[in-house]
Formats: structure tokens, sequence, C-alpha cells
């Protein structure tokens, strides 16, 4: 994997900030994208933006971009066939609507599990259709001590009366994977659901729907170098199965019927050249299949972002009065992504965000929307601060980052 070839792919990495480049550590709160995505959007927008259906020419190119998208997303996400993808605007709004088509025969009595590792999208969203029907919601905790999930505790709240467990592939505030596929199997078994969050998965990893054997799947293109656009992959069968709210005329075909006003069609078009990007980052040739280079492109992701997170993990342990949380064992890299939740004794979370800003390095500070996590970590008056590295990152930057931290702490 090519970095600085990579790297010259992406605008924003490139500009110039008060004269020198700007050190990109937010990804987890949105990633840069290559140029390859602003040309499909501005060239469908510029030329062919029309609706669906028609019989002239720009409707007949949308709906072929809208095809080209649902075959892209089954490539990324491993999908059994195209028409299990279910686009929208984000994850958050697709998690909501989908909830309530889900939970439309839940009744008092059954019961939910969420996680506290999770965002708060895959939280609230099923906190409040349980509350619509009487159900019962049980938070399951992380391990403080490296803010991974609790399996024995989620597995002892699995029972008869699980109706759907939702929980995270990969926290997007400390970078902590779970094993989704060991709690599909579990609750499978008590014959529950399982709804996974990927938004901060998919970037680093690649997903395998059928691998893990999950029900639903949801992530965010703009966490993977594309534009604002969410989806979520389901089972066809279950899909078929589902009510959705939506308006009269609309087909009542999947996936179409869970689709509802008019999709971002110049956002589609983008997501498949991000999709394309990606199949591209190991350098393989065209005529083997997008699935296939994809597996070597993450490969490749993985061991680099595996680099920069030993980098990260080595530096951190110099700097005195930081906080990790997370997964701080450097023989544990390939059980996180290179996202890292820390505070620095002594110094306000906003100050820290606010030097690394004042020195070109971008990265937040606050919750991320993680409330379950700060909240059990005592921390959810002050957050923390995130850096979140993707693999267009380099030792370099992250070098860039040290040095402010150290005058921090000077």
């Amino acid at each position: 994997m090519n970095i600085a070839s990579l790297r010259d792919q992406f605008p924003a990495l490139n500009q110039d900030l008060n004269g020198r480049a700007p050190v990109f550590l937010d990804g987890p709160g949105g990633s840069q994208v290559p140029q390859s995505v602003l040309d499909a959007m501005t060239g469908y927008l510029g030329r062919f933006n029309a609706n669906l259906g028609g019989a002239y020419f720009s409707s007949q190119r949308t709906t072929a971009v809208m095809q080209a998208a649902r075959e892209a997303a089954r490539d990324l996400l491993g999908a059994r066939r195209a028409e299990e993808i279910i686009f929208g605007p984000n994850m958050t709004t697709l998690t909501f609507a989908l909830s309530r088509a889900i939970s439309r025969d839940w009744q008092a009595g059954d019961e939910v599990i969420v996680t506290a590792l999770d965002h708060y999208s895959n939280v609230s969203s099923w906190m409040q259709a349980a509350a619509d029907k009487g159900v019962t919601v049980h938070q399951i905790p992380l391990k403080a001590d490296d803010c991974t999930l609790d399996y024995e505790a989620l597995f002892a709240k699995l029972g008869p009366k699980t109706r759907l467990v939702a929980l995270t592939h990969a926290s997007n505030t400390t970078g902590s994977m779970v094993d989704v596929k060991r709690v599909v199997d579990a609750a499978h078994q008590a014959g529950a659901l399982v709804w996974v969050d990927a938004v901060h998965f998919t970037p680093h990893e690649l997903v395998d729907v059928q691998a893990i054997g999950c029900d639903f799947l949801a992530c965010s293109a703009y966490k993977f170098f594309g534009p604002h656009l969410g989806m979520v992959c389901g089972r066809y069968q279950l899909l078929e199965a589902l009510t959705p709210y939506k308006v009269e005329p609309a087909t009542d075909l999947v996936p179409g019927k869970f689709e509802t006003g008019t999709q971002s069609f110049e956002a589609l078009a983008g997501f498949v050249a991000a999709v394309d990007y990606l199949a591209g980052v190991a350098g393989q040739g065209s005529d083997l299949p997008r699935r296939e280079r994809l597996k070597a492109s993450y490969q490749a992701i993985k061991q680099h972002e595996m680099a920069l997170s030993q980098y990260f993990l080595e530096r951190a342990a110099t700097v005195p009065g930081l906080t990790l949380y997370g997964i701080t064992d450097q023989t544990r890299l390939a059980e996180r992504t290179p996202t890292f939740a820390f505070t620095l004794k002594g110094v306000a979370n906003r100050a820290v965000s606010e030097a690394m800003a004042n020195a070109g390095v971008c990265l937040g500070d606050g919750n991320f929307y993680a409330l379950g996590l700060v909240r059990q970590l005592g921390l959810e008056e002050s957050g923390i601060v995130r850096v979140g590295c993707m693999h267009y990152n380099s030792t370099e930057e992250l070098g860039r980052f040290f040095d402010v931290l150290q005058d921090l702490v000077k």
C-alpha cells in the first residue's frame, strides 16, 4: 500500500493551512474524501439530476446509479443479494425508522438488550421503541479496565423474552472491537434478532454479514471516504415480512418500501466511487472481482493501522498525566481500531483540542454520543479527547500531535 500515492488523491490532505498541511485526526467524526468521489458526485449532479421512473436519459442514468450503489454495497458488506441494501440519509435516521417497523409486534414483558459501548443512535432508538411498547431494556456494561464489552453480562441477560440485541462492531470512542459473531450465535439460540452498528468498524475492517450471521447491519459512507449517506443491510426474508411506515403510493417491494422520499442520488454516485477507491487501495487489477480486491485492500489497511496504533501507544506511554481509555496492550492491536480516548491531567479537554486546532491538528473532545461509556467511566461531565486515525494518516502526523501534547504538559 503506497501511502504517499493514496494521500495524493485527497484534496483535503494537501491543502495549505498557515503554511503547513492540516493533520486530520478526527476520522471517526467523518473521513476526508478522494477526488474520485467528488468527481462522481458533481458529474452526476451536473449532468443527470433526475428522479427514478422516467423514460428520458437522465432518469435512466439515475436508475442505473441506484442499482450500481446497491451492487457496491453488496460487495462491501458481503450481502447475499443487492436487494438486501436499504439507503437513507444516515445510519441514525434509518435505525429510528426501522426500529418502528421491527418493534410493531413487541409486547409488554418482552426484552431488548443494548450496550454501554455503543453510540446512542443504537441505544436511544431501541429504548424509545421499547418504551412505546412497554418492553424492558437491559444495558450491558463494558469492562472498565480495557473498555471492551462484558460478554458474560450480556449472555446472562439473554433469554426467551429477548426480542432483539443491538450492539456495535467497534466503539467509535475507544476503538474497542466486539466479537459480533459470538453474540449473534448466542442471541439466535435464544430466539432474538441482532442489529449491528458497523459505522466505526467499516473504515477499518471488511464487513461480512454472512460470516457473522447478523439480521441487520448499519453503516454510513461518510465514515469510509464517501458522502453523507446511510445504509442498512437486512436479511431479505426479514425485510419482506416487515411493514414499514411509508406513503401509500410507494412500492411495497423490498428494498424500496423502506426508502422514504427521494434519495440523494449524487451521494449514491459518490458512494460507488468510494467503494471503488477502497477496492483499489492494495493496487490490484480491476479484472479481479471487487469483493476480492476489497479483501486485499482491507488487509493492507489493517497492517498500516496497526503500525499507527503501535506508534501511538508507545508515544502515549511517555506523556506524563495522560490517561488512555481502551486497549493499551500492544499484543492486542488486532482487537482495536486506531482510535484513542484520553484525558490529560490538569488540562481541560477543550484546551487540548484548541491547542491542537491552533497547530493545525484536527480532533475532537466531548462524549461523541457514547453516553453509556462516559457515564460508566465517570466522565459524563468532562468527556474525553479523541484521536481517530485513518489509513491515510502517517506516523509523522501523529508525531505532530505528540509535539503539541508535550508542549501542553510542559
